[in-house]
């Protein structure tokens, strides 16, 4: 239970072993919370090493809390907040004194006696999220004193002693039977039927942060508690904990058998970790938030988990052995049967359906007695997969579920794929390198206007690049650069699969993305309409002058310019069976937009009856079209990450691909900061190579505190705003800003005051935004919003993330909003429980490094907001306002959904 974290020793404007004039002795030490994340402070000790004194009598020394530092901070330097101790020392003098006093680590840690003294309550604030960087300064209590004057070493130690926050447990649900298989209904007019009176519950222990991969950190235990609520309200009826005794790592799989309930009746499930610790004779626990509920009923003589059969492909998982077979798409056949003690001793069975899905699909309904057989049971995606099977008797009653676990061969891989990270900027490199590993290698090359080459500005993050083509002329004669290979890359005749990340920076004529042509016209083309003002993936019906277009359209109009969007187009040969054949009447299109299906597919034979498939004869070309025989149509932007499939991607392939990914993790490109310290006048200049505006400050006389190097607002009419939007607010995104609460001017304001601390304008609301809530006097919670329109504005869907704890105003704290596009769930139809069907879309809020969404906020209707996108005021029900009384020292926007770990490597580190 300890650890030790570096401050960084700083004065004035630069970094040294001590600052001021004449006797004054000031020095600055900063520390990061990321070590800390997840963490209950339980003591706190700062140790700074003193080198010299001024004579060899002690000095009384001053450890106080101030505001942060910067390199424009001048004397005589930062607020100060708070003391957290003091100390009557003197060391470094060495043999001038007698005794010798050599160099000296100098300790402040709280003294009970002193309630001033403020160390460990401050430190654990910082943990907790609530402090964004914690600045101390070393000074002389008295400055006047000559003899008081000292130097410390610029480094310095912050030693905790901390015991692991729990986290809310995962893999949380009942085994309704003697299976395996862990369930959790979350809906009480659907609730899990379970066929034991003593059901299995499970959860898997955490700690709120795993600071470790693969360490067993923290002392913990699962408590479980279920409730009836058949019998009259929601009451609880028992509870337990695992382990029985003693304490569990992180990552426990949990599992408890409940005593005996009632049959028939209607229970409820949740559970909640615990955290022990003990230090210096004191001991205690610590709980996380609780897990949604899991509702379940006990019916003894429910229908029993069904037996299930695989035909093929698939085989079933056994202790030793787990073959792939099969793969993503590709569809098995199972044969269903009631469970032997559900048939009688003349054969016969009550039994009347089946309902059957994988864990990660929507539900399927067939019927059948004594068997049913299904064809098209097809996996979304590779690797290990569970088929869940329930029998229905003719009184309506669902039984328990049966499970048949099976892997799924990994899918053929792309037959073409291009970083575009080939060359930087002004390099002559005109060569785009294939990546890929099956098949044969088709590189690109760059031809055309000076505007074709590399761009900085690419979808990985830093130290990646992009393609980048003719935006740096507005001629359109000029405007002919591109990339292509020399030889087809797909059979355009076959299943196949493009995609690429496309940034659009002109929308005045038709924009291509990829195409392959043959004679007279391309065969697909994945591109921007100017007509219909949308993304577009097309086919021809046929190779010549006048082909007839047929077009997968995406449902949104006018794409935001200079935002990274990922397309993907789909044309898929298969039939009902899910495999492919020759028939054309099965051939369909679709676009997917950041991961999401764009409508429904086009089958091309009832769009065309002239449709016949064809295959291209020219290479895959990067930025153009052909029509008629002749290119046209160039892109005007940037291209980056291309890849192409001989095969038909599934829709959760698709949105798979939609993340890129670098070295296993997430990667993500900041494509917007505002920062206060960079302020000029009246604006706050961007500083990305995006092209993007200014936030200018408003009304007249606003200004930027030079002191502080922050922009102080009054909460009534002060605010700054640039011109958005700045992301494809339809993908996955990250938004943080450093945020300050004035607690005199909130403390005017009345409980339930909202105001927008970042906000991007979509008509009378805001796309996204950033919010503090007024919840009880001097207490204030965080929020991360997201909320969808119809054509009349009217909102049609709304979500939230909220910090889990109230905060104080008073400290500087960097709150982020993570929006993740392609996180799935499952939906429910709220009028019909058997429907269901999966979206996605989910949103994290983290108030310093800490993630606040105990339960998940699904948020699946995600549109692009426009216009002011804000610091310190917002839109909402139609009106402008919510301004913030306080302060911003920075925006923050990066293309991506950002994990834990990199808000804290990303974001709080590099704050």
């Amino acid at each position: 239970m300890f650890d030790g974290d570096k401050g960084v020793g700083k004065c004035g404007n630069a970094d040294g072993y001590y600052c001021g004039g004449g006797y004054v002795d000031r020095m600055y030490f900063e520390f990061a919370p990321t070590k800390l994340s997840g963490k209950y402070v339980l003591d706190a000790t700062f140790r700074a090493h003193e080198t010299w004194s001024f004579n060899c009598d002690p000095h009384w020394v001053d450890l106080e809390r101030t505001d942060n530092i910067s390199e424009g901070t001048h004397w005589p330097g930062p607020k100060q907040l708070d003391q957290m101790g003091d100390r009557y020392v003197s060391a470094g003098r060495g043999s001038l004194c007698s005794p010798d006093q050599p160099d000296a680590w100098i300790e402040f840690n709280d003294n009970p006696d002193e309630p001033d003294e403020n160390l460990k309550n401050t430190v654990r604030s910082f943990a907790d999220g609530k402090i964004s960087r914690l600045t101390l300064m070393l000074r002389a209590k008295d400055e006047t004193d000559a003899r008081a004057w000292k130097r410390f070493d610029d480094s310095a130690e912050l030693q905790v002693t901390f015991a692991y926050k729990p986290g809310v447990p995962t893999d949380v649900g009942l085994i309704p039977g003697n299976g395996t298989t862990a369930y959790c209904n979350k809906s009480s007019s659907d609730p899990l039927i379970v066929t034991r009176v003593d059901p299995m519950v499970q959860s898997r222990v955490q700690t709120l942060v795993e600071s470790h991969k693969g360490d067993e950190e923290g002392s913990l235990q699962s408590e479980y508690v279920v409730e009836r609520g058949d019998d009259a309200a929601w009451h609880q009826v028992w509870s337990g904990h695992m382990p029985d005794t003693g304490w569990h790592p992180d990552g426990t799989l949990e599992k408890m058998r409940t005593s005996n309930r009632a049959d028939g009746g209607l229970y409820r499930y949740r559970s909640r970790t615990q955290s022990h610790w003990s230090y210096s004779g004191k001991s205690g626990d610590l709980w996380s938030s609780y897990s949604s509920w899991c509702y379940f009923k006990i019916d003894s003589s429910a229908p029993k988990p069904p037996r299930i059969t695989p035909g093929s492909p698939y085989t079933e998982c056994i202790a030793d052995a787990c073959e792939g077979k099969g793969g993503p798409g590709v569809p098995g056949s199972f044969t269903f049967q009631p469970n032997t003690a559900d048939i009688d001793a003349s054969g016969h069975t009550d039994i009347t359906q089946y309902e059957y899905k994988l864990l990660s699909t929507p539900a399927k309904k067939i019927s059948g007695t004594l068997k049913a057989e299904v064809k098209n049971v097809a996996p979304p995606l590779s690797g290990t997969q569970v088929l869940s099977v329930r029998a229905q008797d003719v009184r309506g009653r669902w039984g328990a579920p049966e499970e048949f676990v099976f892997k799924v061969s990994p899918a053929k891989a792309e037959v073409g794929r291009w970083h575009l990270n080939d060359g930087a900027p002004g390099s002559g490199i005109m060569l785009a390198k294939d990546t890929a590993t099956e098949g044969n290698r088709h590189d690109a090359t760059l031809v055309g206007a000076a505007g074709t080459g590399w761009s900085t500005r690419a979808r990985g993050g830093e130290s990646d690049y992009s393609l980048r083509l003719n935006d740096d002329t507005t001629d359109p004669a000029q405007q002919t650069g591109y990339a292509a290979t020399s030889t087809p890359v797909i059979n355009t005749q076959e299943s196949f699969t493009v995609s690429a990340w496309v940034q659009l920076s002109d929308a005045s004529t038709n924009r291509t993305v990829l195409s392959e042509p043959g004679t007279n016209s391309s065969s697909f083309q994945l591109y921007y309409s100017s007509a219909y003002k949308k993304w577009v993936f097309n086919r021809a019906d046929k190779d010549q002058a006048g082909p007839v277009y047929i077009r997968s359209m995406a449902d949104a109009e006018n794409p935001a310019l200079n935002v990274w969007t990922h397309l993907t187009g789909v044309f898929s040969t298969e039939g009902d069976d899910g495999l492919p054949d020759s028939d054309p009447t099965n051939d369909t299109i679709q676009l997917f937009v950041n991961g999401q299906p764009q409508g429904k597919p086009v089958v091309l034979s009832q769009a065309a009856p002239t449709y016949t498939p064809w295959a291209a004869t020219g290479g895959l070309q990067f930025g153009r079209f052909k029509g008629s025989g002749t290119f046209s149509q160039y892109h005007f932007g940037l291209l980056d990450e291309v890849a192409v499939w001989q095969r038909t991607m599934s829709p959760a392939e698709v949105a798979d691909e939609a993340t890129v990914m670098r070295d296993g993790v997430p990667a993500n490109e900041l494509v917007a900061q505002w920062d206060a310290t960079s302020a000029k006048g009246a604006e706050i200049p961007e500083s990305t190579p995006y092209p993007l505006p200014s936030m200018k400050l408003s009304p007249s006389g606003t200004t930027v505190d030079e002191d502080d190097n922050a922009l102080f607002l009054d909460g009534t009419k002060q605010y700054a705003a640039s011109t958005g939007p700045v992301l494809d607010e339809t993908g996955s995104f990250t938004v943080s800003a450093s945020v300050y609460l004035d607690a005199t001017t909130l403390d005017t304001k009345p409980v339930g005051y909202k105001a927008q601390a970042a906000a991007q304008r979509m008509g009378g609301e805001s796309s996204w935004a950033l919010w503090v809530v007024k919840v009880a006097e001097h207490q204030y919670q965080w929020k991360f919003t997201r909320t969808s329109v119809d054509l009349a504005g009217k909102v049609t869907q709304n979500a939230e993330a909220s910090a889990g704890e109230t905060t104080e105003a008073g400290n500087w704290v960097q709150i982020t909003g993570v929006f993740n596009a392609q996180d799935a769930w499952q939906w429910t139809d709220p009028s019909d429980d058997s429907k269901t069907e999966t979206r996605r879309g989910t949103l994290h809020l983290f108030v310093g490094q800490l993630d606040q969404t105990a339960d998940t906020a699904q948020f699946s209707n995600s549109q692009q907001g426009g216009g002011e996108l804000s610091l310190g005021r917002g839109t909402a029900s139609g009106s402008t306002g919510n301004y913030l009384a306080g302060g911003l020292q920075e925006l923050r926007m990066w293309a991506g959904a950002m994990t834990a770990d990199q808000v804290r490597s990303q974001i709080i580190e590099g704050i």
